[in-house]
């Protein structure tokens, strides 16, 4: 078992580090488990114990990079609030360096761990938006509604259909939502 802290911590702070470095030096495609392991302070054979292979290592850190930083806006109701995290994500996600980190992250991902970590991101982010909505007596949707029409549509686009998004889309989107909660 792993222990949270601790030796297998640094190890994975210390290799994360050394891949967004390089990512930012070299590029992507310029990268080596050598060279991240020699950058890093560990050797290859850490590496791929840890992580298999240089693209689970990439969706490991990609992974990362999709976790949210904040809780989402409290501007004061469910469709205020919903809308602005939608419009935030949607360009965060949408945008070249966000796309990259979601396909690196599903590239990697042989048993759905990541898949299912960046679905929970989402949904944590959207339970809070939910409760503070409800402590002020609005009427919500279920998580699961938010994530199939809300987050599940944006995500298409994002992979599928970059060039048709924008703002206004995500707000149509959130609109639709709650008005089929009320």
């Amino acid at each position: 078992m792993v222990r949270p802290g601790g030796r297998s911590a640094r190890v994975q702070q210390s290799v994360h580090a050394a891949v967004n470095e390089l990512v930012a030096e070299v590029g992507r495609d310029a990268l080596t488990v050598p060279m991240i392991a020699a950058r890093g302070g560990v050797t290859p054979s850490t590496i791929y114990r840890r992580w298999g292979d240089l693209r689970e290592l990439l969706s490991d850190v990609a992974v990362e990079h999709l976790r949210p930083d904040s809780e989402p806006a409290d501007l004061g109701s469910l469709g205020a609030d919903l809308g602005a995290w939608a419009e935030q994500f949607l360009d965060e996600m949408g945008s070249a360096v966000g796309r990259t980190y979601i396909r690196d992250a599903l590239l990697g991902d042989q048993d759905g761990t990541n898949a299912s970590r960046c679905s929970d991101y989402a949904a944590e982010q959207i339970v809070i938006m939910l409760d503070r909505a409800v402590a002020r007596g609005e009427t919500v949707p279920p998580v699961e509604t938010v994530i199939d029409q809300v987050v599940a549509p944006m995500m298409y686009r994002i992979l599928f259909r970059p060039s048709v998004l924008d703002t206004a889309y995500a707000r149509r989107l959130v609109d639709s939502c709650l008005r089929g909660a009320s």
